[in-house]
């Protein structure tokens, strides 16, 4: 795996609470960071498919506002109407 070194500017607080939990799983910075970043880009990319997903379906059903997954959901819920 190619790498490249970059800085970033930590608070105090989160660079002492990295190292924390970088030493309880015998890991240095670079591979914490590593790990949550990730983590982090893997987590948004499921996410955006979820929400394209939602929206795709959505479409096909008609729904244009919020307010009618809402009332879609109450509906669900309870089996009446709002």
């Amino acid at each position: 795996m190619q790498t490249q070194t970059f800085n970033i500017a930590l608070p105090q607080v989160l660079v002492k609470e990295v190292d924390k939990v970088a030493k309880t799983e015998y890991k240095n910075r670079s591979e914490l960071i590593r790990e949550a970043l990730r983590r982090y880009l893997e987590d948004k990319r499921k996410w955006e498919y979820i929400f394209k997903t939602g929206k795709k379906a959505a479409r096909k059903m008609g729904i244009t506002s919020e307010k009618q997954i809402n009332d879609i959901v109450y509906e669900f819920r309870h089996g009446r109407k709002p």
